[in-house]
């Protein structure tokens, strides 16, 4: 799973987090223009939206910015939104080709799906069981070196506004508690522990101090305990105030409010506001029900080949004996946090041996194994890649959950590399922020079904080279891929059909071989942020589909690395726009075949 506060365009792809914007004062009236000044006034429209994402690709201004998610900004970005999307009516279409024509496709897009999602308020609810936006410093902090005084300055000014963005999330949760627009008490629980958390630790241990710990050594010792001490004294007088003010928010008035039910049909207008975010996620015109059925079948035929698997090491007992059996043996885990990192480091590096055979253009940027910080493990996901900046000269971050070794098999962990690291979330993200003949926004563009679908996609073709030697790691990569199609018929299930969290947690433990903290925290996951879980494998399905098309039309001439490259060389994108791209690519080649 990629960390989403890196991506928080407004398209509805994660609740308010993805909400935010700066208001951004743009022509508004229609006009009937060319392609490329509407793909000009666009980006610049789309990097205000999110100054954290802005900063890390070495813009200034923004170095000293949050999001703006007051209702005024809000009420400015939909006309800005109507504006463009007036614009781009009166383009045609049919005299576009390229690049043009896959920017205006997906301009439309995003408009289109920002302007409907804006009606339903997102803002209201800013944070799920393990992200919100009392997490974003610690995100902008580690994406903010400090290599000049300059660059410190500007984090001071961004640090002293901290207290400001806070204000604004909390109103806009008062805003959410007035119309009943809120998170289930479980997930509020989930926020508060994670408040009191940040908000009872040391002064000297809070995240917006760690930029100063990379000032250059070259620079005078005195001035950089001058800056560091400034920060402290912002710390001091502002931050701390602004977390025991929150973690207060979130106990006296918040959890009180909070809802009983836990899925989204049950808030107001809820079913289409599910019905929405399923479009949104999936950017397909899947209804619920069919989603939910696409789940059941998929949990068959994955069960089917487990048994394969069962059956190659010559277990005579069923599906739960052989988990029970696994989740058992010791050989299956590790002892330490540092055997962890390194078992996980050591396949990375595995994989990035065999790379070039199944990808042609790898991108500059590397990435390194990392622990998840100790202070936000405990409602953690198991792994997570946390994108660098080329700009910044930051590296790609693949972030293990070394807590709880005894929840921690090793036959899960080469899936779990694949995805978060490579070839899967890092090589095409890097891809993306290096496509510097692109716009930005179609760089930063993050919609779930694709990011998450080629990840998925990942896990399986790193069998080609070896990652899943045993039929021990195979039915590990079986229990990944089964714990994604379960998240079909679980965020269906919790979301339209009003099942009961032991409902979907029976989904998991009945039919994967996920540790029961994993499957506690996703299901809190799922809970909690409506939706986004579908994106994986609907992308992963339609990936897997497009090559068997391409490999039964080209036949021999059929090239995998080049068909990666299709895939990922122009960014993310929704999935019909994909289909299109590689239909157009398959005629082409077969035009060309000798």
């Amino acid at each position: 799973m990629l960390r989403q506060q890196k991506n928080r365009r407004d398209t509805g792809r994660k609740l308010a987090l993805l909400m935010g914007a700066s208001l951004v004062l743009l022509p508004l009236q229609a006009k009937a223009d060319g392609i490329d000044s509407i793909v000009s006034d666009y980006d610049r429209f789309t990097a205000a939206l999110d100054p954290v994402s802005a900063a890390s690709r070495g813009d200034q201004d923004a170095a000293e910015r949050w999001p703006d998610d007051t209702p005024q900004a809000e009420a400015a970005r939909l006309k800005q939104r109507l504006a463009f999307r007036e614009r781009l009516s009166h383009l045609d279409l049919s005299t576009l080709k390229g690049e043009a024509l896959l920017s205006a496709q997906l301009m439309i897009w995003e408009n289109d799906l920002a302007i409907e999602g804006q009606k339903f308020d997102p803002s209201r609810i800013p944070f799920t069981s393990d992200e919100g936006f009392y997490q974003e410093v610690g995100y902008a902090a580690d994406n903010t070196p400090l290599r000049s005084e300059a660059d410190a300055r500007h984090w001071l000014v961004r640090m002293a506004r901290i207290a400001t963005y806070d204000a604004q999330q909390t109103e806009n949760m008062r805003r959410g508690i007035a119309t009943q627009f809120v998170q289930p008490r479980l997930i509020a629980e989930i926020a508060l522990h994670a408040a009191k958390g940040q908000a009872e630790l040391p002064e000297r241990d809070n995240p917006a101090l760690r930029p100063f710990d990379t000032l250059p050594k070259t620079m005078p010792a005195a001035l950089r305990q001058s800056l560091r001490a400034e920060g402290e004294r912002i710390v001091h007088e502002k931050i701390k105030p602004a977390e025991q003010a929150l973690a207060r928010f979130f106990e006296t008035e918040y959890l009180p409010a909070s809802r009983d039910s836990l899925g989204a049909s049950s808030l107001p207008d809820g079913r289409a506001y599910y019905a929405y975010l399923v479009k949104s996620e999936t950017t397909t015109s899947l209804t619920p029900d069919r989603i939910f059925e696409l789940g059941q079948s998929e949990i068959a035929r994955i069960h089917r080949e487990m048994q394969h698997q069962m059956d190659a090491v010559g277990f005579h007992g069923d599906f739960k004996a052989f988990v029970a059996t696994i989740k058992a043996d010791p050989r299956f885990y590790v002892t330490s946090r540092q055997a962890l990192l390194e078992r996980a480091s050591f396949l990375a590096k595995k994989i990035d041996g065999e790379l070039p055979r199944l990808i042609g253009k790898l991108p500059r940027l590397t990435y390194g194994v990392r622990e998840v910080p100790r202070a936000i493990e405990e409602g953690y996901t198991t792994g997570r890649y946390d994108p660098g900046s080329p700009a910044l000269g930051i590296s790609g971050g693949l972030m293990i959950n070394t807590s709880h070794l005894d929840q921690r098999p090793l036959y899960e962990l080469p899936s779990l590399v694949a995805h978060e690291g490579v070839p899967g979330h890092h090589i095409q993200i890097a891809l993306a922020q290096e496509m510097s003949d692109l716009p930005g926004f179609r760089r930063d563009y993050a919609t779930t079904a694709f990011v998450e679908g080629w990840a998925l996609y990942s896990e399986q073709i790193v069998s080609e080279i070896g990652l899943y030697p045993t039929p021990y790691e195979r039915f590990g990569q079986l229990s990944m891929e089964m714990w994604r199609a379960c998240r079909l018929v679980m965020d269906v299930g919790i979301h339209w059909k009003n099942w009961s969290r032991d409902q979907a947690l029976a989904c998991l433990r009945e039919n994967t071989a996920l540790a029961e903290k994993n499957i506690q925290n996703e299901t809190n996951r799922y809970i909690s942020w409506p939706g986004q879980a579908l994106g994986y494998k609907i992308g992963e399905l339609t990936i897997l589909d497009l090559r068997h098309q391409a490999e039964k039309a080209l036949g021999t001439a059929f090239d995998e690395r080049r068909f990666h490259d299709l895939v990922l060389d122009e960014g993310a994108m929704p999935l019909a726009l994909l289909r299109q791209r590689v239909k157009d690519w398959i005629a082409a080649e077969k035009h060309h075949a000798p």
